[in-house]
């Protein structure tokens, strides 16, 4: 029986925050485990559709690396790699701008947000929803773990390998999204309406760095926004995003069921011991992490060394699949 196969991309635009672990990494990792096929991408060449200092890309590019592997990604249970090191990716986004129509481009919601903000924009920008999905269906992946604002575009990676082989023939697998159902989204400390994201301002304490030290991350949670009551329960009402928020990290990396994530705050009054809970709680699952991190960063060989393996195990699926549409579509 042929493995269930997973593809998911990060970008390397920065140090790894608490949101990207607890959204995609951890169960990223935990996946490792389930007979399913693994691959998991340093997105660089999406890195530059907004063009960056090259020593900090590169930086940024080993750093990502390093964290992957300190959270407890296995090069020998996934494959790690760096798209750009695997040049199938943009070979197929060229073969596939072909057949994919701009009008489809356009409409993407994250395009037309970036636009509204950004005085100038690149091709690239508009072109990036085909690159990525060019790293999905050369894999022939079924799962790809995405946040809910990243669905829009692997639906569209359906629709462009859907085209694909309705003009050349059965090529692709059509992927699926797959949202986990807890630690999808988690928001921004200082304003539990936004998603936690590198692109706040790092001074507003929102956003808590897997590299921060311990006093900064404590006081980043204890300054979280909550509200005026002092309930500590999971609700809808949209003044308590803050306090959802923190009961929503404090589950994911407990694992609890939020009955018993309730019942640990049971008889609690106010705020003070929810955030004390969650600091201690953050700080047992970053420390380690961090430590592992130093040790992948300070030895840059045998990092490269486990870079080198990935990017040879993806090219051993991606080039053949370039060289199938290369064929299917006419080229010698």
């Amino acid at each position: 029986m042929n493995k269930i196969r997973v593809f998911s991309g990060i970008q390397p635009s920065g140090e790894m925050h608490l949101g990207n672990y607890l959204g995609a990494v951890k169960q990223w990792v935990e996946n490792q485990g389930k007979e399913k096929e693994n691959f998991y991408c340093i997105v660089d060449l999406h890195a530059h559709t907004i063009l960056r200092d090259p020593v900090e890309l590169r930086d940024n590019i080993r750093s990502l690396a390093a964290m992957l592997f300190a959270c407890g990604l296995s090069h020998e249970k996934s494959t790690v790699f760096i798209q750009s090191q695997v040049r199938a990716h943009a070979e197929a986004c060229w073969l596939l701008n072909c057949v994919t129509p701009m009008g489809w481009l356009e409409r993407m919601t994250q395009f037309k947000d970036k636009k509204e903000k950004l005085n100038s924009i690149s091709a690239a920008l508009l072109d990036y929803p085909v690159l990525q999905t060019g790293d999905i269906i050369l894999y022939d992946a079924d799962e790809v773990p995405v946040g809910e604002d990243q669905k829009q575009h692997v639906e569209l990676a359906r629709d462009i390998a859907q085209r694909f082989n309705n003009l050349f023939g059965e090529t692709f697998k059509l992927p699926e999204p797959i949202i986990p159902t807890i630690g999808a989204r988690v928001m921004n400390l200082s304003n539990p309406t936004s998603k936690m994201s590198k692109s706040f301002d790092e001074d507003d304490g929102g956003v808590v760095g897997l590299l921060d030290d311990d006093s900064k991350i404590v006081k980043s949670i204890k300054r979280a926004v909550t509200d005026s009551g002092n309930d500590i329960v999971f609700s809808d009402d949209p003044e308590k995003a803050g306090v959802n928020n923190l009961l929503g990290i404090y589950k994911v990396i407990t694992g609890k069921s939020s009955d018993d994530v309730e019942k640990d705050f049971e008889g609690a009054r106010g705020y003070g011991i929810l955030k004390e809970k969650v600091a201690e709680v953050v700080l047992e699952t970053i420390k380690p992490i961090r430590e592992k991190y130093n040790e992948y960063i300070s030895d840059k060989s045998e990092l490269d060394r486990l870079l080198d393996i990935g990017a040879e195990n993806a090219r051993l699926i991606s080039e053949p699949k370039v060289l199938e549409m290369k064929n299917k579509m006419g080229f010698i």
